[in-house]
């Protein structure tokens, strides 16, 4: 078996912070020169502060719910200092009774660079295919 990539490591982490909910641990991920093409964002975000305030957003607004993000479909390459990664992500929301209550699927890029704190995200994109019928995201993959 191949030994993990940064980028394993980092979706396992991501999942971790946003199973917890713990800010310090997602924006822990994330370079401070970060930008970010989110497909829920119209315009790029720049920096940590920005992403810390939607860090903040979402898991403040899940009330009693918890998100399990699983993942498929990971590739990544590393060259140095530098790695990149892609995987199809599914975010699924859970009562506390852990019943799903809903899920969707987001696909991910991200390219990250190794420093003094260890690797971190500078670059992510989010997404999800348009049906050309409709002009509608398609956020269950197959």
């Amino acid at each position: 078996m191949p030994a993990p990539t940064p980028f394993d490591d980092f979706l396992a982490a991501y999942a971790a912070a946003v199973r917890t909910r713990d800010v310090a641990a997602f924006l822990a991920l994330y370079d401070p020169a970060l930008r970010v093409f989110d497909m829920w964002q119209a315009a790029p975000l720049e920096g940590l502060s920005p992403w810390r305030a939607m860090a903040e957003g979402w898991f403040g607004g899940l009330g009693e719910e918890t998100v399990v993000v699983t993942w498929r479909q990971a590739h990544a390459q590393v060259e140095g200092d530098l790695a990149t990664g892609h995987a199809i992500l599914t975010f699924a929301a859970h009562a506390p009774d852990g019943q799903v209550l809903r899920q969707l699927d987001n696909r991910l890029s991200v390219a990250m660079r190794r420093g003094p704190g260890g690797w971190r995200v500078f670059h992510e994109h989010t997404s999800a295919p348009i049906a050309h019928e409709g002009l509608q995201a398609i956020l269950q993959l197959p």
